[in-house]
C-alpha cells in the first residue's frame, strides 16, 4: 500500500511539474521576469507555512541557531532570488519548448559539481553522458532545423544553461544543511523574497491586475515550488527505492509538451523531441555512473 501511495504522490507531483513552464509562459505575457518570481516567491511562502501550521512544526521556525540563519539568508540570496531571476529571464527570451529542457540537464552539472565541492570521484561515463546532454542542447537550440538558429535567442540558451548549473550549486549546498526539508524551504523562499522587494522596487513595479497572468502566476507559486515539492518529498519517504521513484520525474518534460502545444499553441519541432531523448539518455547514463561507485 505505502509503495502505491508512493507512486500516487510522484505522478501528482511530475504531472504538476509538467504544467508550470506553461504557466510560466503565461504570466510572462502579462509581467515581466522580475514581478514574475516576487509573485511566485510570495505564494510559496504562504503556501509553505500553511503546510507548517499543517504539520504541526510551526514552532520550528523560531529554534534556527545564528549560523542557521545565515545559511538560510546565503540560501535565500542563492534561490529563489538568483535562481529564479536566471531561469524566469530565459524563459522570457526563449520558446517554453526551449527554456524548459534546457533546464533538465542539471543532474549532470550536480555530477560534475560535486568533484570539486563534496570531493566526489567520477568516472569517464559522467563526461561521455555531458556530451550526449549537450547534442540534446543543440538539437533544441535549433528549433526545426538549422535555419532556427537564427530565431533562437543565445542569451536565453545561457540563462537557461546557466539555471542548471544554479540549480545544481544549490542542491549541493542544500546536501550540508541537515534541517526539516519543509521548514528550511520555507525560510529560504521568506528571506528570498523579502530580497526580492528592493529589485522589484528597482528594476520593475509591484502592479497586480486581475487576469489570466495573475492566475498563472498564483499557479505557479501552489504547483513549482509549494504543494509539488511536499509531494515529492512524501512519495520519497513512503518508498523503498528512490531510483525508481527519481525516474518518473523524466515524464514531466515530455507531458510539458503537451501543455505546452495545447494551451500555448507552439508548434513542437521534431528536434525538440531528439534533443530530449539525447539530455534525458545522459542523465540517466550518468546515473549508471553514479550506481557504479
Amino acid at each position: 500500500m505505502a509503495g502505491k501511495k508512493a507512486y500516487l504522490y510522484a505522478g501528482l507531483a511530475v504531472l504538476f511539474w509538467s504544467t508550470v513552464a506553461t504557466s510560466f509562459k503565461l504570466a510572462l505575457r502579462e509581467y515581466d521576469f522580475i514581478q514574475l518570481i516576487f509573485y511566485v516567491s510570495a505564494v510559496s511562502v504562504l503556501l509553505l507555512f500553511v503546510v507548517l501550521l499543517v504539520q504541526g512544526k510551526t514552532q520550528l521556525i523560531f529554534k534556527q541557531s545564528r549560523r542557521e540563519w545565515l545559511y538560510s539568508l546565503l540560501m535565500g540570496a542563492f534561490n529563489p532570488l538568483l535562481y529564479y531571476l536566471v531561469l524566469f529571464k530565459a524563459y522570457s527570451l526563449l520558446p517554453a519548448q526551449v527554456a524548459q529542457p534546457l533546464n533538465m540537464i542539471w543532474p549532470i552539472t550536480l555530477a560534475l559539481l560535486s568533484v570539486p565541492l563534496l570531493k566526489q570521484k567520477i568516472g569517464w561515463i559522467s563526461f561521455v553522458a555531458l556530451i550526449i546532454s549537450f547534442v540534446g542542447v543543440f538539437f533544441i537550440s535549433s528549433q526545426g532545423g538549422f535555419d532556427g538558429f537564427g530565431k533562437t535567442n543565445p542569451l536565453g540558451v545561457v540563462l537557461a544553461v546557466s539555471s542548471s548549473i544554479l540549480w545544481s550549486l544549490y542542491w549541493i549546498f542544500n546536501v550540508k544543511d541537515t534541517r526539516d526539508q519543509v521548514v528550511k524551504l520555507f525560510l529560504n523562499f521568506a528571506i528570498g523574497t523579502l530580497l526580492l522587494v528592493p529589485v522589484v522596487a528597482l528594476f520593475s513595479s509591484f502592479k497586480v491586475q486581475w487576469g489570466q497572468g495573475l492566475a498563472a502566476m498564483v499557479y505557479s507559486g501552489v504547483f513549482e515550488v509549494g504543494i509539488t515539492y511536499v509531494l515529492w518529498l512524501k512519495a520519497m519517504s513512503l518508498t523503498s527505492s528512490n531510483a525508481k521513484i527519481g525516474n518518473l520525474v523524466f515524464f514531466a518534460p515530455f507531458l510539458s509538451l503537451v501543455f505546452i502545444h495545447l494551451i500555448l499553441k507552439e508548434t513542437i519541432y521534431f528536434t525538440t523531441f531528439i534533443g530530449l531523448i539525447f539530455i534525458i539518455s545522459g542523465v540517466l547514463i550518468q546515473q549508471l555512473d553514479r550506481r557504479k561507485r
